[in-house]
Parts: C-alpha cells; sequence; structure tokens
C-alpha cells in the first residue's frame, strides 16, 4: 500500500472459533461453516419470505416481529434482525439485500495497490438498505453482514483507510439512531478466489443464519446503458454500409 488508499485484509472465518452472544463484531472471527453445519440451515422458510419469530431471541421494542432463524430470502427480500454488538447494547433492524455484483481489480481498483496477500483474493460488492428498527443508536457499530465463499466459510467485509467510491464499504454513521436508514455498499473479497454464493446474517456460531441468494451482477457503473449500446451499434452498422 501507498499513500492513504489502504484496504485492509478481509477477516475470514477460523475453523473452530467460539463467538458469544454480545461480542463485538469488528474484533470477533466467526467459525467457519463447513461440514455438518452448513450456512443453509434445514430450519429455513419454505416459502423463502421472512417469517416471524414466535419467540424473540433478543429483547426488542413492541411491535417489531424477528424474521425467524434459518430463514432463506432472494436478493431483494427483507429481513428484521437483532444482535448484541456489545454487552449492554442490543441493535434491531430491517435489512434488504439490494444487490449483488461481482467485479474485478482492474476494474474497480485502478490507483490502488493491493498487497500480495491479496492477489488471489476475489472482489464483491454487497448492496442493501438499512433501517434502524430499535430503540439504540448504533453510530459507528459494525454491519453484521457476511458473504459464504465456495468453501462455505464466512467473509467479513473490509474496511478502507480513505472513501473507496466505487463502493464506500463502512460501518453504520454517527449517528445511527432509531428510525434511520442507511443505503450501504459493502466490500467482500473472497480468499483464493472464492465464489459468492450468500449473504448470511450470523452474529455468533450458534445462530442458525438468515440467508440471501441471488444473481450476481456487473457493478452499476460498468454497465453500459442499453441505449448507449443501440446508438454504438447502429453507427458501426452505417460505416460498414458505407
Amino acid at each position: 500500500m501507498h499513500g492513504d488508499r489502504t484496504v485492509r485484509r478481509p477477516r475470514r472465518a477460523r475453523r473452530g472459533t467460539a463467538l458469544l452472544a454480545g461480542l463485538t463484531l469488528a474484533g470477533a472471527l466467526l467459525a467457519g461453516c463447513s461440514g455438518d453445519d452448513e450456512p443453509d440451515s434445514a430450519g429455513s422458510s419454505e416459502s423463502g419470505t421472512p417469517s416471524a419469530s414466535d419467540s424473540p431471541y433478543l429483547p426488542v421494542p413492541e411491535g417489531v416481529e424477528l424474521t425467524a432463524p434459518g430463514t432463506q430470502l432472494k436478493v431483494g427480500e427483507t429481513a428484521t434482525v437483532a444482535w448484541e454488538p456489545r454487552q449492554d447494547l442490543v441493535g434491531v433492524l430491517e435489512v434488504t439485500v439490494d444487490r449483488l455484483e461481482k467485479t474485478t481489480y482492474a476494474k474497480s481498483f485502478r490507483g490502488w495497490k493491493l498487497s500480495s496477500a491479496l492477489d488471489d483474493a476475489a472482489p464483491y460488492f454487497v448492496r442493501a438498505t438499512v433501517t434502524n428498527v430499535g430503540d439504540t443508536d448504533l453510530g459507528g457499530q459494525r454491519i453484521p453482514l457476511y458473504i459464504v465463499d465456495g468453501a462455505n466459510t464466512l467473509v467479513e467485509y473490509s474496511s478502507f483507510a480513505s472513501r473507496f467510491k466505487p463502493c464506500p464499504s463502512g460501518d453504520f454513521p454517527k449517528p445511527f439512531a432509531a428510525g434511520a436508514t442507511q443505503q450501504v455498499c459493502l466490500v467482500y473479497l473472497a480468499p483464493k478466489g472464492g465464489d459468492l454464493t450468500a449473504v448470511s446474517f450470523r452474529p455468533t456460531q450458534e445462530f442458525d443464519p438468515i440467508l440471501w441468494t441471488g444473481e450476481l451482477q456487473a457493478p452499476a457503473d460498468q454497465a453500459a446503458p442499453k441505449g448507449k449500446n443501440n446508438k454504438l451499434k447502429k453507427q458501426r452498422a452505417q460505416r460498414n454500409r458505407n
């Protein structure tokens, strides 16, 4: 790295690492999901839509219904989730995963000098809309979303020393009070060229993850508008006729 254009290496889950509810996500490592401990749990909703838990797994404000652990969703669907960023704080969010994007270093990281440790990592962007539906200020907290890579392992989003314009990945702004809504873009660097197979809300090892799946797309700013493509085709056809 050079200057302030620094990308911090993503944290990858380590098999056998135990997590307790209440640990701050910023400093914790999630256990690897492999073998019998697969992210897509048999306890998921058959309908593929959010379902309310009969008994909330954490205390939430009256009228808030949490999506059942194990629910499987599609991109564009919303889950209501809760977690403990620290022992004395419960966060409650509505999360909609809006878009999954696959990019390359050449297209999105121009001018950034990456360490050799990231040479074989595959970059992905996850765009989501999050709303604080709890009664606590979550300013500065990490968004508890991970990707599941091709090795069935959770990967945490990356942090940047300065603003990363293609996808301004980062923690919640300060403040992020009750009722606040934020559209976020998170950068994930999957080790060893891993695939993005799902987005996972899994704040602790014991939590049956809530998963989102969908098709990968090119970053929005890299996709040429259809009108522009049609205009270019017409121009080429005209030149060929001449």
